[in-house]
């Protein structure tokens, strides 16, 4: 079984679970007990989460120290674009359609069909030559219309 199909296991056992149970696999993932007030559905989507970083890799190290500077009340030095990480989905809406585009390892999946390239997917999806990381907002000046 791929990742990527038991990741989507591991969301339907959350799903089947009730709030103890949950609590049992918070307290494996994280170490401790949760907070009571959360929600079950706060929790199944902490733990899928939790699930999808040990199968796939977790943050990248800038954005660690960015989300840590925040957390801190600290100014945040600008995070170079980096180029998504095979596992991640990026999701873009054009012109009150949304697109949601799968990488993988070599290239990328949207609705079932494989691409080499962003830019060859925002082609796809507007008809016009596009840099692909700018049309899915990965640059500093993100996904505005030409």
């Amino acid at each position: 079984m791929g990742r990527d199909a038991q990741i989507a296991a591991r969301w339907a056992e959350f799903g089947q679970m009730d709030r103890a149970a949950l609590r049992v696999e918070w307290v494996g993932a994280f170490g401790e007990a949760p907070p009571h007030h959360l929600s079950m559905m706060f929790m199944r989507k902490a733990l899928i989460w939790h699930a999808q970083c040990n199968a796939f890799g977790g943050l990248l190290p800038d954005i660690r120290r960015a989300l840590k500077a925040v957390a801190d009340g600290k100014p945040v030095r600008k995070v170079a674009a980096t180029a998504p990480r095979p596992g991640s989905q990026l999701v873009r809406e054009w012109n009150g359609r949304q697109y949601k585009v799968d990488v993988i390892d070599g290239g990328y999946v949207m609705n079932g069909e494989r691409f080499a390239s962003l830019s060859a997917i925002a082609l796809h999806i507007t008809g016009t030559s596009w840099s692909g990381p700018r049309f899915f907002a990965l640059t500093e000046r993100g996904g505005a219309r030409p």
